[in-house]
């Protein structure tokens, strides 16, 4: 094999895990290979759409032509189909799946992956997460515990920047922030009228997300454009692009290459490792080999799982790290979708300021300390309010009088909270690999087969009647409840398919985050969660990779790898 094939680590997947694993590999001396199966995205060169206004686009960015419904028949089922980022998502034709029971499976294969879009929220477990389990009886006891992974939530949030409020809370832990983004004036009279009615039981604050208020690490401030998931030519959110490539980039051992899609690990049955990884090479259909010491699957949730499910087969039929019996199932999502809404009136004097990237959170109360419900876990919320323009005068449907009427701010501002609740691991929610439909390169795709159950239904009625009771508490009008449905995968936080655990017969990763069934193979994206909490994810992985990628390179030094 040629010496450019061998590697010191191969990362798998450039999105938000992989971008870190290929950073803290390469800072600690290692020589990465990062592999991503789509197109190259350049930082600023490659944000073809971040700064242009609506007019410049050829439906104002607003309305799917009939061409985009038909293209991207799974995309249309929520809010990504959008003519602003449209080549941000994967082309559902060229990258189809099966479903035995609806799933909407949102991707972006691109190097940056869903780092580009992601909603920025970033939030830590708390201590009764990684319990739960236990606790209740739900999945498997997870392998770690709050203290493991507390030291390397802070490592990540220095690095990324991760703008919020300390409030002192068990249920939802402060971390390393810059300044805080500011509610505008009808969050900060519900936040205040909340705390007094809740008795401090309840809280409302700036949600914490990953958008820099002050300069960081080479970055401009956020600008307030709300523009995130088009890329951020300021580098005003945490983006691979922006963040963790240039960083890896910089010591000058990372090798970048795209369009390289990973079909299996290639697993050593004599000595029971990884040799490295085979490569189908997406533009010239052509197989390549490359080796390494250590290799991490970042590909996201259901693709690493589907890279092990496609490796060492003539060992264990359903796949490497199967042998538990648990590798694709336990699959995970946060159900959304439901909550409330109402006016706020009183405030026909103020405005809010800018477009501010991140909204309101409230974090979780029920089924803590005192409170026993019907169902087990808990939701939190998010969502903000505003005043909007547009005066809707029915004489005014054409020319002056209907521009200026569409200028004037509205009589009321709006207020709406969304919960997001969490789903239990159930082990036959799963996927699958179904041979019988292939992708474009002629490779077996997946086959989703996952739903909600009475636990999460419990929960939604609670998400909605809580967040009415709530904003009527805070004296805000009209309040109503929706439930706009939900189908699993819609909160594109899947995670689950190869679990962390305690033993080799349950879980599929130990709590290092290898694969039991060899040791030199480390999965750390959304694949590796035993459970979920109700927060988002994404903070937990950056933290997970990073703490994972300080073991393989311990391990490596004593040579236990």
């Amino acid at each position: 094999m040629p010496t450019e094939n061998i590697y010191d680590a191969i990362v798998v997947g450039s999105g938000i895990s992989g971008g870190w694993a290929a950073k803290e590999l390469t800072e600690k001396g290692l020589n990465v290979l990062l592999l991503e199966r789509g197109r190259d995205i350049e930082h600023i060169k490659d944000y073809v759409n971040a700064t242009k206004e609506s007019w410049e686009f050829p439906h104002r960015g607003i309305r799917p032509t009939q061409q985009m419904l038909e293209d991207y028949p799974v995309l249309k089922r929520d809010y990504p189909l959008n003519e602003t980022v449209l080549d941000l998502w994967v082309k559902d034709k060229e990258c189809p799946y099966t479903e035995t029971k609806p799933f909407s499976w949102f991707r972006g294969y691109h190097v940056g992956g869903r780092s580009l879009t992601w909603g920025r929220q970033s939030y830590r477990f708390n201590k009764w997460d990684f319990e739960a389990n236990l606790k209740d009886g739900h999945g498997v006891d997870w392998p770690i515990r709050y203290d493991d992974l507390a030291p390397w939530y802070s490592h990540v949030e220095k690095f990324a920047g991760i703008q919020g409020s300390k409030e002192g809370l068990e249920v939802l832990p402060d971390g390393e922030f810059m300044p805080p983004m500011d509610l505008n004036c009808v969050e900060k009279d519900v936040a205040e009228k909340l705390k007094k009615h809740y008795k401090g039981e309840r809280h409302l604050f700036i949600g914490r997300s990953a958008n820099i208020t002050v300069p960081h690490e080479g970055r401009t401030n956020c600008q307030y454009r709300n523009r995130c998931w088009r890329g951020c030519p300021f580098g005003g959110y945490f983006s691979t692009q922006s963040s963790t490539l240039p960083a890896a980039m910089k010591t000058g051992k990372l090798t970048l290459r795209p369009f390289s899609i990973v079909t299996q690990v290639l697993f050593d049955k004599n000595t029971k490792t990884a040799k490295g990884v085979e490569v189908l090479d997406a533009t010239e259909n052509k197989t390549i080999h490359y080796q390494a010491k250590i290799v991490f699957l970042c590909a996201s949730s259901f693709n690493s799982t589907w890279i092990l499910m496609n490796s060492a087969t003539d060992i264990w039929p359903d796949g490497l790290g199967s042998s538990s019996g648990e590798l694709g199932n336990n699959v995970m999502d946060h159900h959304f979708r439901c909550g409330a809404g109402a006016t706020a009136e009183g405030y026909k004097d103020r405005y809010q300021y800018g477009r501010r990237p991140s909204g309101v959170y409230v974090p979780r109360f029920r089924n803590i300390y005192n409170d026993k419900r019907a169902y087990v876990r808990g939701f939190g919320y998010q969502g903000g309010a505003g005043r909007g323009r547009g005066v809707q005068v029915a004489e005014f449907t054409i020319g002056a009088e209907l521009k200026e009427a569409l200028s004037v701010p509205n009589d009321n501002w709006y207020m709406g909270i969304m919960g997001f609740g969490e789903m239990l691991p159930y082990h036959e929610n799963k996927i699958s690999l179904n041979k019988n439909v292939k992708d474009k390169w002629g490779l077996p795709v997946l086959d989703m087969d996952v739903e909600i159950k009475e636990n999460e239904k419990k929960m939604r009625e609670d998400m909605m009647n809580d967040a009415k009771e709530m904003l009527e508490a805070a004296g805000l009008k009209n309040a109503y409840t929706y439930d706009y449905g939900y189908e699993i995968g819609m909160g594109i936080h899947e995670m689950g398919t190869a679990r962390m655990g305690r033993d080799p017969k349950s879980s599929v990763l130990n709590g290092n985050n290898q694969v039991w069934d060899c040791k030199n193979v480390f999965v750390t994206d959304g694949s590796c969660m035993t459970s979920s909490s109700c927060v988002n994810p994404s903070l937990t992985y950056m933290a997970m990779t990073a703490r994972a990628a300080n073991i393989a390179v311990e391990e490596l030094k004593k040579g236990n790898l």
